[in-house]
């Protein structure tokens, strides 16, 4: 007997803030960040007893090293959580985190759980190189020219997209440099305070006078990367990275960074059960692929396809967290796909705020919600290019 599609619901979504790489978290482990992102979430629900969670899927980009050995069991147990709650990793890259919300949601909409742990993390301090610490591609890759645009540098594909879009460096700058606005007006203003849960860092200093090693406690409450000194005209000035006459530099790209973040979904019986108030409703997720050269347009595909399977249209989505791996892969996604500008990102992105690859869906669906309910806005979508050329998008329904 087949079963009925039920709904899956958000109840609770937290982070920690988003530390550059080397910066106020580059001590950390990635599975501590993860463990108190899952505690903090689960005690937002305290009514929920914690051995009914089905599973913890956690997304990481680069899972080995400090982030191997199935980092969402590992994270599970530090959390605290009981033995009987099980943990995957999972890896699509950028998505990594947002794809774990929607395959922690599709085992509540096909029955198959009540109660679900979506999360991602990601230490790109402890990672020696942002393709791993032992890189070793298939040869056939780059034997094909099908397939040359998998060895690309990101970087390279981003002037390959602003080339084809006729994205200018005047516009990547101008975008950069509201995205450090906005996210350090969204700072002053405590938007971020409700999604946000500190986690305190100890530091353990050596006292050259008399040999001992001290400990300092800290606490970081906001997110470290952005910037209110930056300027258009400062911006003008850095270099091209990764093209001496391109137009991309390490101030129009993401930061590259640390950090967590965890949402709990439940069944529409447990909402009953515990009178819980949801934060959203999982409306849909869906994936495609562009060529490995453009990757950074991936969402061109996957956000229609969303769309078009939740059954809205795209003037209903009344708030976007498009990740900003690049202004120029941001601007040509909305040029391409005639997106509202004022509508995406009203809080800065990942270019101010951060890209910490595999927590970035995590983190960014629980900005949106919280947006969402600070706003009223009925319909969000949280949607990013991945390596390798794909898109993801993933809407959620406020109700």
């Amino acid at each position: 007997m087949s079963k009925q599609i039920q709904d899956a619901y958000i109840v609770a979504a937290t982070r920690l803030p988003v530390a550059k790489r080397n910066g106020m978290f580059k001590n950390v482990r990635p599975d501590d960040m993860l463990a108190h992102a899952i505690r903090a979430v689960v005690g937002q629900v305290p009514g929920v007893d914690p051995a009914r969670i089905g599973d913890v899927i956690v997304g990481c980009a680069i899972p080995e090293a400090e982030q191997g050995m199935n980092i969402a069991r590992i994270g599970a147990l530090l959390a605290g959580l009981p033995d009987t709650v099980p943990g995957i990793t999972i890896n699509r890259f950028c998505s990594s985190g947002l794809q774990a919300v929607a395959d922690a949601a599709n085992q509540i909409r096909l029955g198959l759980a009540d109660v679900m742990i979506a999360a991602g993390t990601e230490s790109m301090s402890a990672m020696s190189n942002i393709m791993g610490n032992k890189v070793m591609p298939n040869p056939a890759l780059f034997g094909a020219d099908e397939n040359l645009g998998i060895a690309y540098g990101m970087g390279l594909t981003a002037e390959r997209v602003a080339e084809q879009w006729q994205i200018s460096r005047d516009e990547q700058d101008a975008f950069a440099e509201a995205s450090h606005r906005k996210a350090c007006a969204a700072i002053a203003a405590g938007h971020f305070r409700a999604e946000i849960s500190p986690y305190t860092v100890c530091d353990y200093l050596p006292d050259l006078n008399s040999g001992e090693i001290r400990q300092r406690l800290r606490t970081p409450e906001n997110d470290e990367g952005a910037r209110a000194d930056i300027s258009v005209e400062k911006l003008a000035k850095l270099r091209t990275v990764f093209h001496a006459k391109g137009s991309v530099t390490a101030g129009n790209a993401s930061q590259m960074s640390d950090g967590a973040g965890a949402v709990m979904l439940v069944s529409e019986k447990v909402l009953k059960e515990h009178n819980l108030t949801p934060l959203a409703r999982f409306a849909g997720y869906a994936v495609g692929g562009v060529a490995p050269e453009i990757m950074g347009v991936g969402p061109i595909v996957a956000i229609p396809k969303v769309l078009q399977q939740v059954g809205i249209r795209q003037q209903e989505l009344d708030w976007i967290e498009l990740n900003e791996a690049f202004a120029a892969q941001a601007l040509a996604v909305i040029k391409h796909l005639d997106l509202d500008p004022e509508r995406i990102n009203p809080l800065g992105g990942a270019i101010a705020l951060g890209h910490p690859l595999g927590a970035t869906g995590a983190i960014r669906t629980a900005t949106l919600l919280h947006g969402m309910r600070r706003s009223g806005s009925k319909y969000g979508l949280v949607s990013m290019c991945i390596g390798t050329g794909m898109g993801a998008a993933g809407i959620f329904e406020r109700i």
